[in-house]
């Protein structure tokens, strides 16, 4: 029996090539997309699920206010142990700590590097990453020693084994202690070379609570209680971090004890930490939780539109089987059969269609992985696990996409198809082929708005007006290896009539690094007994830095070229006016007292900029007057910006023989803080046209079906009189009322789910009513040029034909 449900799918689907191949063509870019996003699903739900530990480990943070972006993922140096020592069900407590960049050397080779990092000797075995070569137990118990990549080893060593070699990494000689193969993809951090942090931490450092720095992990017991265990967090509060703060900021005990409400560390389970930690000082740019989401119905919806367009293009072509289904049924063809024929037939289609999803997935990987940021290999698609979900999608896929023509075939009355009135008895019959065409054509306007309003945000962030100006800005990076020579390749910049300015600092807008933090509170707030410490951050320029950037001076002075003389003087923005408590007030002259009990008077305060992305709110900022020489930043003026770096390039040779000239410009470093938003824009265009595509196709079949209903219809009326046009019109405009419909139920929809992701931007768009004019626009002219050629066609058609058997 299946035999021949088999053989006579296969005859079916050769006669009716086009039929087929449609089905076909829009099965297979359906499943492609689910397939593709159900890949990329899958990476960003299974970050850190690699360590056999993963279900016990976390990460300890710090909270100092309910605003998350006031959240930090790492703590000081002495928390983990701290917190072992307390609490019997931490089993173990290892750090991270990001070092790069960082030059490396190794004879006459010499690299920068990004990903060097510090860790305790237990790091590696307690995230599970074997070494190739080494002892994972010792490898890293001695200072001076380091585990790198096999990568890493193959750049500097070539072909012959690393072990007990010595690299000079930041100008410590460090020996080869272990090689591992690499840090696994799905990871929160990435490195290629791990110090051992007995390097840089010895028995004589201090071991503070009260600041940030180092990326602390415990591992718990399995039985371990998380939230009894956050709980008492403040006791260990009390104990270490308040008598930190009297020390520090020269406070009363009474008032270092408000800390306790303010210095709250909290845990995180390793697994949360990709998609539901998204603080400024994260190791590396994690995902986001609501994007999983969003793909996540992304691919469901792309492929019920796919299975939806089955339905109707099936539906559409029955009236070519209806004598097939009579003679079956005259000679004793049961309905159970029928339905498992026409299923036999969906199934077979749907598995066609999966391998050409495997083809296209294989063509277009390299461009998806490019997309979404991954490294996708087209191996994953032909694991055994991946291949029984394969197959299992393909059986689903086939039943649901065939499960109403199976039985809306099956159904036929025998006389009614063997007379020629095959669909006639369906006429009544077409609500669920228009709710089908409702349904694709709201999702497909409501992708067309969202990509309208991602591209608007986008927009928005990349033209705001910053506070500073980004254009012709030369970043020079890894200043501090000019040494002494820093200011005299400064000064010769500036000779230069094409440099407009030129300024030395570490902190640059639109950089993570250079960034420095700390608390602070006003003198003359705390004296009248109402003092409130605010985190703010800071960056050490010199008298150069506010003018090259353009940055507004609204009040006071800027610094001194001397530094000396401002040694206590300090710059602050606007929004630590308002958070200091000085918003009806003259802040000139008044003090701002630090960590450490240090005083400085306010000289100058600047109009807020955006010094971070444009997605998050300004917040305090304080500048300080002082050798930074992270970075010189050059404003230049030349039509020809070519030759002017390659003479900069040449000064820099001159000035620092050997040394890696390695620059980029103020607007590309902003430009790139918005790749998640300009990837995100991208996968919606892509889907939105994707979802048009096979919407059409969809809309197509059904007009098709319909039209085939009432070609003895459009004969009589063309025969009384009618002209193509007025056909064309009356076929066409049933068709458009499906769209406004459509359209009417995906914008509020769209609307509300638009809104709440804007609502992730501290400063974002409205959306505007055009844009859903718009969108409905062209979901209308999709429409009418899908439906014309079926229409026109029928209008144009000789009645003579369609009324011949009656």
């Amino acid at each position: 029996m299946i035999k021949n449900f088999i053989i006579t799918a296969w005859r079916n689907l050769r006669r009716n090539k086009v039929f087929s191949l449609i089905n076909v063509f829009g099965l297979a870019v359906g499943l492609t997309c689910c397939m593709l996003i159900s890949a990329y699903l899958y990476q960003e739900l299974t970050y850190d699920t690699y360590s056999a530990n993963a279900k016990q480990l976390y990460r300890v943070g710090l909270r100092t206010d309910a605003n998350d972006a006031n959240n930090y993922p790492n703590v000081d140096i002495a928390v983990g142990q701290g917190i072992k020592n307390a609490y019997p069900e931490v089993l173990a407590t290892t750090r991270l700590e990001n070092r790069g960049p960082v030059f490396v050397k190794y004879n006459d080779k010499q690299f920068k590097e990004e990903k060097i990092v510090l860790i305790d000797s237990n790091f590696l075995q307690l995230f599970s990453i074997p070494l190739l070569e080494g002892d994972i137990k010792t490898s890293l118990t001695e200072p001076n020693s380091a585990v790198i990549t096999k990568a890493f080893a193959l750049k500097y060593f070539g072909n012959s084994s690393a072990l007990n070699k010595v690299l000079t990494i930041a100008d410590v000689p460090t020996r080869i202690t272990g090689v591992i193969d690499k840090v696994p993809d799905n990871s929160h951090f990435h490195a290629d070379a791990f110090m051992s942090i007995s390097t840089f931490i010895t028995a004589s450092t201090k071991q503070t609570w009260s600041n940030i720095g180092y990326y602390t992990y415990l591992l718990l017991n399995k039985n371990a209680d998380i939230k009894k265990l956050e709980a008492s967090f403040p006791q260990l509060v009390t104990k270490h971090v308040v008598p930190e703060i009297q020390t520090d900021m020269g406070v009363s005990l009474a008032e270092a004890q408000k800390s306790v409400n303010t210095f709250k560390f909290f845990l995180q389970p390793i697994t949360d930490i990709h998609l539901h930690s998204a603080t400024k000082y994260e190791f590396e740019a994690n995902g986001d939780i609501h994007y999983v989401y969003i793909f996540g119905a992304l691919a469901l919806f792309i492929l019920l539109l796919a299975c939806i367009n089955f339905t109707n293009l099936s539906t559409a072509s029955s009236s070519k089987r209806s004598k097939e289904i009579g003679i079956r049924k005259v000679l004793g063809s049961e309905k159970n059969k029928l339905v498992s024929q026409f299923l036999t037939e969906s199934v077979m289609l749907t598995a066609l269609a999966m391998l050409f999803a495997l083809g296209i997935i294989y063509l277009l990987l390299p461009y998806f992985n490019n997309l979404a940021g991954k490294h996708i290999n087209f191996g994953f698609f032909l694991n055994y696990q991946a291949l029984i979900l394969e197959i299992t999608l393909t059986i689903f896929v086939g039943v649901v996409a065939g499960i109403y023509p199976a039985f809306f075939l099956s159904s036929f009355k025998i006389l009614a198809v063997l007379k020629g009135n095959s669909v006639a008895q369906t006429a009544g019959k077409g609500g669920l082929r228009s709710s089908l065409i409702v349904f694709q054509f709201a999702i497909s306007t409501a992708l067309i708005i969202a990509t309208f309003v991602v591209y608007q945000q986008l927009h928005y962030m990349q033209n705001k007006k910053l506070g500073y100006d980004k254009n012709q800005v030369l970043v020079i990076n890894d200043a501090y290896t000019l040494g002494n020579n820093i200011n005299a390749f400064k000064q010769q910049l500036l000779n230069d009539n094409r440099v407009v300015n030129a300024t030395i600092s570490s902190s640059v807008p639109g950089y993570n690094g250079g960034v420095d933090g700390t608390q602070i509170y006003a003198k003359d707030v705390a004296d009248k007994g109402t003092r409130s410490e605010i985190h703010t951050n800071i960056f050490h320029v010199d008298n150069t830095y506010i003018p090259t950037l353009g940055i507004q001076l609204i009040k006071g002075r800027n610094f001194y070229p001397n530094a000396p003389g401002d040694s206590a003087s300090v710059i602050i923005n606007e929004a630590a006016v308002r958070d200091l408590g000085w918003g009806n007030t003259n802040p000139l002259g008044k003090t701002i007292i630090r960590s450490g009990q240090r005083h400085f008077t306010v000289v100058g305060v600047v109009k807020d900029f955006h010094y971070t992305s444009a997605k998050q709110k300004i917040v305090s900022l304080m500048m300080l007057s002082g050798h930074s020489t992270g970075s010189v930043i050059v404003k230049i003026k030349a039509a020809d910006v070519h030759t002017l770096v390659n003479d900069i390039k040449n000064q820099w040779t001159a000035f620092n023989p050997g040394g890696v000239f390695n620059y980029t410009f103020l607007d590309q470093q902003f430009a790139s803080l918005y790749n998640t938003e300009e990837r995100t824009g991208q996968i919606f265009t892509s889907f939105a046209v994707i979802a048009v595509i096979i919407a059409s196709l969809g809309l197509f079949g059904l007009a098709a079906f319909m039209i085939r209903q009432r070609v003895k219809e459009i004969g009589i009326r063309k025969v009384l009189g009618a002209t193509s046009g007025s056909i064309t019109v009356m076929l066409s405009k049933e068709f458009l009322k499906l769209i406004v419909i459509a359209s009417l139920i995906a914008f509020p929809i769209t609307w509300y789910a638009m809104s709440k992701w804007l609502q992730d931007f501290a400063y974002r768009i409205d959306i505007q009513w055009w844009v859903f004019v718009l969108a409905a626009g062209i979901a209308l002219l999709v429409a009418t040029i899908t439906i014309s050629f079926q229409s026109i066609k029928a209008a144009l058609a000789n009645p003579v034909n369609s009324l011949r058997s009656e």
